[in-house]
């Protein structure tokens, strides 16, 4: 007889992240991780991302789950780019970000039942945004309204329109949650995928 495996806990209130998670499982728990987010001085984007999906995912471990946290910073050259949370600043980001490009920095960590052994990843994503003009741009925060979205735009959605092309290695990362790298660890904690 094999042991059961075990569950999984998501420290994370993200609905973006849920959605990602039930790709893979049909069944976890969701956290409230309740972290500061607040950058610490000198603090870069990757390590920032890093941090605090090592911050999250420490909230929910201990038990007889796996947890895993996550969290994404994106980067204009050395701005961190946060949640803009209403429409003007959601404007003056993308307005920023026109012919430009953005590093999206999506930390993962993930750490064994009872605090067991931990992984973390950074996965990075450029997004190369077309030039736009406001007319554009308000049109299209007018359409999707992504003021809860790092940078302004959801890349699932249509946030495609704002690109002139993207790089990243797993597609899933730039939506908040790298699931190509979190699915090899999840399997070596001994979850059956798919």
């Amino acid at each position: 007889m094999t042991d059961p495996e075990p569950g999984v806990i998501l420290a994370s209130t993200s609905r973006y992240r849920r959605a990602l998670l039930q790709r893979l499982l049909p069944d976890f728990r969701c956290h409230n991780p309740d972290v500061d987010e607040v950058p610490q001085p000198g603090e870069g984007p990757r390590e920032l991302a890093i941090r605090l999906a090592q911050a999250k995912a420490a909230t929910a471990a201990g038990g007889p789950e796996i947890a895993i946290g996550s969290d994404q910073v994106a980067a204009l050259g050395k701005q961190i780019l946060g949640k803009p949370g209403n429409l003007e600043t959601a404007v003056t980001q993308l307005k920023a970000c026109a012919g430009k490009s953005v590093v999206f920095y999506t930390g993962v960590c993930v750490i064994g039942p009872s605090g067991g052994a931990g992984s973390s990843h950074v996965d990075l994503t450029t997004v190369h945004f077309r030039p736009l003009t406001e007319v554009e741009i308000r049109r299209y925060l007018a359409r999707e309204e992504p003021y809860d979205c790092a940078g302004s735009f959801k890349a699932e959605g249509l946030g495609v329109v704002l690109m002139d092309r993207l790089e990243s290695q797993d597609p899933t990362a730039i939506q908040g949650l790298p699931l190509i790298w979190l699915a090899g660890c999840l399997r070596q904690l001994g979850l059956t995928l798919p």
